[in-house]
């Protein structure tokens, strides 16, 4: 017999989101070929891992339960969404046998050595880490950032470039002393980048494809037992301006005649203390079709001259949100 669950409503994936504290999540249609295709796999992968209260394998009907697949963006059959304690982690689009497998499988060993400590951890589980939950609807879309085109302006050479603001993985200093200077697996890579001459950085972000940018969340670790108004401490972003569809990262200069998108002054009390990460907010109207985002970090939160960065993740909708009706098939293969 499947252990399997089919949901037959959104109070019923509700109610199994808060019952378990794992849950694959298969978003299927009946007319989807790939779906089909990849099906008996995850029936396997159910039947082998499953486990009371801790993993539980679902399968959402996107034409009879269309509520629970626009609530979590759902545009492409199929899809495989994680859930842990209740929060999207994790997403894989296509009918990837590999990836589908190793994803759920890195998550079972995780359920089994019980890891807990951040949303969507990825230093054991191989997840991607958050900083702090999704907003409903929207997703992770930070794998779309075009690595190979980062440009970060007046950085301290001596720790980490561009790319490791985009790591999947936990911030290496979280949990043993929010920012303290500890090299990553005791190597000599720091992975997280500071303001060299001054407080001020600026960061270019290009995309791969076009996005509607909802939300950032950046994370900044402190050090826990130094006073923060220290000069020599780094200190958290305050004032952060963005600028949407640039060809290239602007000068400090240059930016004071560019037209800013948003600008946000960031408070203390929005920074979450667990994880050092604080959730920016955008005028999502103002960040459809984005190509590209620069972000201006004017000035720190302190008497400093330096700021820390650790994570950047950026959440929102990979290009045009498509009608249910219209879902894309990701797969087929030739003859299908």
């Amino acid at each position: 017999m499947s252990k399997t669950v089919l949901i037959s409503s959104t109070s019923h994936f509700n109610q199994l989101l808060g019952s378990s504290k794992i849950v694959v999540a298969d978003f299927y249609a009946d007319w989807c070929a790939p779906c089909k295709a990849i099906s008996p796999i995850y029936e396997q992968l159910s039947a082998q891992l499953s486990r009371p209260q801790k993993i539980t394998f679902a399968k959402v009907d996107t034409e009879r339960q269309k509520e629970i697949a626009q609530t979590y963006g759902v545009s492409t059959l199929p899809t495989f969404m994680i859930f842990k304690e209740q929060l999207a982690v994790s997403t894989v689009t296509g009918a990837d046998p590999r990836k589908l497998s190793d994803m759920v499988k890195r998550l079972a060993a995780e359920a089994d050595s019980d890891v807990s400590s951040g949303f969507g951890e990825a230093s054991k589980s191989g997840l991607t880490w958050l900083g702090n939950k999704l907003p409903k609807g929207y997703e992770d879309v930070t794998d779309q950032v075009d690595v190979r085109g980062l440009d970060l302006l007046n950085a301290d050479s001596s720790l980490g470039n561009a790319r490791v603001l985009f790591d999947v993985a936990k911030p290496s200093t979280l949990g043993i002393g929010k920012g303290k200077e500890v090299s990553r697996k005791g190597g000599s890579e720091k992975d997280w980048i500071e303001s060299d001459t001054d407080e001020q950085l600026m960061l270019y972000i290009p995309f791969q494809s076009t996005l509607k940018v909802h939300t950032l969340h950046l994370t900044s670790l402190l050090p826990n037992d130094t006073d923060e108004q220290a000069d020599d401490v780094p200190m958290r972003p305050r004032t952060l301006q963005l600028y949407t569809n640039r060809a290239h990262v602007l000068g400090f200069e240059e930016a004071e005649d560019v037209p800013v998108t948003q600008s946000i002054t960031l408070q203390r009390q929005d920074w979450d203390e667990n994880s050092g990460t604080v959730k920016v907010e955008l005028r999502f109207v103002k960040f459809q079709n984005i190509s590209s985002l620069v972000l201006f970090v004017e000035d720190g939160d302190g008497n400093g001259d330096r700021v820390r960065i650790d994570r950047l993740r950026i959440i929102g909708e990979k290009g045009s949100k498509r009608e249910l009706g219209k879902l894309e098939k990701i797969g087929d293969q030739a003859g299908d």
